[in-house]
């Protein structure tokens, strides 16, 4: 039985979502427990408690973590109202979020960081070296560069590390983790031709279709996927999230390598790039991208089959 934590901004993309998802229908897989980050008064807890009670798992220990970052913000927060009713917020007590890292790092299981790492750096700060004892994947970063037919995202678009740059330094250098960076996520997607299983599958289903659509609509994705030879037509979203689950879970689709990696600030970003004889990061170079997908929609269509009433 695989253990993960997922540390999630469930709330603003919606690919946080498929991810829980994700984690909830993958075999052999138990979740410790979920926190979120950059969560305001509990409310991104608040909708994650709803997710979890549409796939029945309402018992998954959650707990709201960092309402701000440790560096001002990239961009303003945003959690936009894809919700079919009002969501009831879920704060926590001070260090409640912590206390369950700690616990499911202290248990085994891999934390998989999917928003902002602002969680993660506070753990090392309140319990120096945790982190670096840890197994550890975070999505973000900005190298290798993207391949043919793909947008070249660089510094500037690479949002989790630069929500909180100085939180992303942290755990870089507290640790070393699996970099899931935008590369590799461009390589996901999630297709208008998902939808209809999605929606066969249940309540939970309906949603992530849902929002899937909410979010297209609002981003532009389907002009996007059109634009560029290597996305689809029927762009919903870039599954940037559930790749990095897939990789915390062992999912043998996806390639790590050493990378060397200088990193430096200026300008509020933190910026990566290959040079020789710099440190070596572990990141994903190569994914196979219909077989992720393939194997996303059955664990979602799992998760949202075990929630129907």
């Amino acid at each position: 039985m695989g253990l993960v934590h997922l540390d999630t901004d469930l709330g603003s993309d919606t690919d946080d979502l498929c991810a829980l998802a994700m984690l909830l229908g993958w075999p052999e897989v138990a979740v410790t427990g979920v926190t979120t980050c950059t969560d305001p008064g509990g409310l991104r807890a608040g909708m994650t408690a709803y997710a979890l009670e549409l796939a029945g798992r309402a018992e998954v220990p959650l707990a709201a973590g960092a309402e701000g970052t440790l560096a001002p913000p990239m961009v303003p927060f945003e959690l936009p109202d894809y919700w079919p009713e009002p969501i009831v917020p879920r704060p926590s007590p001070p260090g409640a979020a912590l206390d369950l890292l700690a616990d499911s790092v202290e248990g085994g299981a891999t934390v998989v960081a999917v928003g902002p790492w602002t969680n993660l750096a506070l753990l090392e700060a309140a319990r120096p070296g945790l982190l670096g004892r840890a197994r550890v994947v975070v999505m973000g970063g900005h190298v290798p560069a993207a391949g043919p037919g793909l947008p070249s995202w660089g510094a500037d678009q690479d949002f989790n590390i630069q929500q909180d740059h100085q939180a992303a330094r942290a755990v870089l250098e507290a640790c070393d983790p699996v970099v899931v960076p935008l590369s590799a996520t461009a390589q996901v997607h999630l297709r208008a031709a998902d939808l209809p299983r999605l929606r066969a599958a249940g309540p939970l289903g309906a949603l992530l279709a849902d929002q899937a659509e909410a979010h297209a609509r609002d981003h532009g994705t389907l002009e996007l996927g059109r634009a560029w030879p290597g996305l689809p037509d029927d762009l919903l979203n870039f599954q940037h999230d559930p790749l990095a689950c897939a990789v915390a879970l062992g999912w043998e689709g996806a390639r790590v390598e050493e990378v060397p990696v200088r990193l430096a600030v200026g300008g509020g970003r933190l910026r990566m790039t290959e040079a020789a004889g710099a440190r070596p990061l572990r990141v994903v170079t190569a994914v196979d991208g219909p077989a992720f997908a393939d194997a996303w929609l059955a664990a979602a269509e799992r998760a949202a089959a075990a929630g129907r009433p």
